[in-house]
């Protein structure tokens, strides 16, 4: 059987797109690859949003099951053609985020860019930040594929809907 190398050995890369939404609590990424395990591993998560729909590698599976965290699956459809993200569903997911028990909390969808960006900058705006910084972010990880119908959801997103949520947990005054 194969030796198990020492942790200082394994690698210990973030996914692509990795980041602190709030440090310590929530991060976003793109789809975790067997090379990400370990770094995740970690953050101690307690819970990872899942923004795409199964199936799921077995690797990542097994790295849940067997380091204890649980999977939320919300599936955000991709804003292409038209705009098919629905409000519900981001409040779905949104409730997840805004849940502390969650806590510590990683988001994320294929590449990190777009379904992650539009439930961070939903967050972002629910939290207080300004149109501007929360568009900002979001072209940060979405860069030269930002989507214009990702920021066209994001600026009509209604935020006031969860503030009582993010007031409960202590995330907003």
């Amino acid at each position: 059987s194969a030796k198990t190398a020492p942790a200082r050995l394994t690698s210990h890369l973030p996914p692509i797109n990795f980041g602190a939404v709030i440090p310590q609590a929530v991060y976003r990424s793109s789809f975790p690859l067997p090379e990400n395990f370990s770094f995740l591993k970690s953050l101690k998560l307690k819970t990872i949003l899942t923004l795409v729909p199964k199936p799921f590698p077995d690797s990542y599976i097994e790295f849940m099951e067997t380091h204890g965290i649980r999977q939320i699956v919300v599936h955000i459809p991709a804003n292409k053609e038209v705009v098919c993200v629905d409000a519900p569903t981001m409040m779905k997911a949104l409730g997840v985020v805004l849940d502390k028990s969650n806590y510590p909390l990683l988001i994320h969808c294929n590449k990190g860019k777009h379904r992650t960006g539009c439930v961070v900058s939903c967050l972002r705006k629910i939290q207080g930040e300004t149109l501007a910084s929360c568009l900002n972010e979001y072209h940060t990880y979405a860069g030269s594929k930002a989507r214009p119908l990702d920021v066209e959801f994001i600026t009509s997103f209604d935020e006031r809907a969860l503030l009582w949520l993010a007031r409960e947990n202590g995330l907003v005054a």
